[in-house]
């Protein structure tokens, strides 16, 4: 039952939505009604073209999410174990994740040109924050008895921190995967800005540019679709790892 009331609210949302376009309330070319984008669906698919968009952003998010979560997983455990490191590095890195995406291209544009790399980069942007500000304060806030007790049973240097503190952060770590992962999601619109041709994000600007709000709000639909099936897989692996339940 509780699963079923997840759908309760998508649900209510294409009914308001249906009625909204059905009573005139917005023109079908500012609203067209569900089964319009249903059939855009359908006609993107047929043509093989919607299967091309969906693989390669879903290559660029699990790139750039693998890139920078592992930064974010290596300097967060650096800034969250030594109070030196959190001096020298988090203002800097608290000032720079202040910038917006979009602030990103141009600069990424003019560094890495308008192949793959950029986008990517862009993509692991957004995901290393939200991993390196868990990691590293989930780490810097560890029970201190933890410690005690590892060091008690002759644990130090990496294997007091693989056996004991890692182990301790572990439900942090992953809520901070989670959000780097959904951040990622995020920024790939922002990315596929940059001189793309194929893509979700591609779809929702080109489509914009040619009036098709049926395929706008396709790729919006597929872009919500996809962040919550990775983190739907994300949660599942999150639920199934002993140390998830144990500490």
């Amino acid at each position: 039952m509780r699963r079923a009331l997840g759908i309760v609210v998508p649900v209510l949302l294409v009914g308001i939505w249906q009625l909204l376009a059905s009573a005139g309330v917005y023109s079908a070319a500012q609203l067209p009604p569900p089964a319009e984008v249903v059939a855009a669906f359908g006609d993107l698919a047929g043509r093989g073209e919607l299967w091309h968009h969906l693989a390669i952003s879903t290559q660029r998010v699990l790139i750039g999410f693998a890139a920078g979560a592992g930064l974010g997983l290596a300097l967060g455990a650096l800034v969250g174990l030594s109070r030196t490191a959190a001096a020298a590095l988090s203002p800097t890195i608290q000032a720079v994740r202040a910038v917006p995406s979009l602030a990103w291209v141009p600069l990424l544009l003019l560094w890495l040109g308008i192949g793959e790399t950029p986008k990517i980069v862009l993509v692991a942007i957004g995901a290393f924050f939200p991993v390196w500000s868990t990691v590293s304060a989930a780490l810097a806030h560890i029970d201190p008895h933890l410690v005690e007790v590892g060091r008690a049973y002759g644990r130090s240097g990496v294997r007091l921190i693989v056996t004991i503190l890692f182990p301790a952060a572990t439900p942090a770590i992953l809520s901070g995967l989670r959000l780097g992962l959904a951040q990622g999601w995020l920024f790939l619109v922002a990315a596929e800005l940059i001189a793309s041709s194929m893509g979700l994000g591609f779809l929702l600007i080109d489509s914009q540019n040619t009036g098709r709000t049926d395929v706008m709000l396709l790729a919006i639909v597929l872009l919500a679709a996809l962040g919550k099936l990775s983190d739907t897989l994300l949660s599942v692996a999150e639920r199934r790892l002993p140390t998830s339940r144990t500490t």
